[in-house]
């Protein structure tokens, strides 16, 4: 695991780089809204009923993504550098972008 320094310099650098796309992406897409509140993430969907909460876990070090139902624990992969989700390798800004293809069904979402 690594230290608790090296994960909030870590996790603020991933988490800022995901808000920038989003933030991009928001723009473009017009389905979704972005907003940061202390460092908590929300994507809130046009219809309302459903959101994705993204949050920095310092204690046990990982980056968690509430969403479609569902907890993704992602841990910090030293080979490269970045919070995967080791069930499938993708990390933040990749699985990011895959759960928001899912929800609104749009295979054309990017994150930049």
């Amino acid at each position: 695991m690594i230290d608790e320094a090296t994960f909030r310099r870590e996790s603020d650098g991933a988490l800022e780089l995901l808000k920038q796309s989003l933030i991009s992406a928001e723009d473009d897409s017009g389905t979704f809204e972005f907003e940061d509140n202390n460092g908590v993430m929300n994507i809130l969907f046009e219809n309302g009923s459903s959101k994705f909460v993204i949050t920095p876990n310092t204690p046990i070090r990982q980056i968690w993504i509430s969403a479609q139902a569902t907890s993704y624990k992602l841990d910090w992969n030293e080979t490269t550098h970045a919070f995967t989700l080791s069930k499938t390798g993708e990390d933040l800004k990749r699985l990011t972008e895959r759960l928001l293809r899912e929800h609104l069904n749009d295979s054309t979402i990017t994150l930049p």
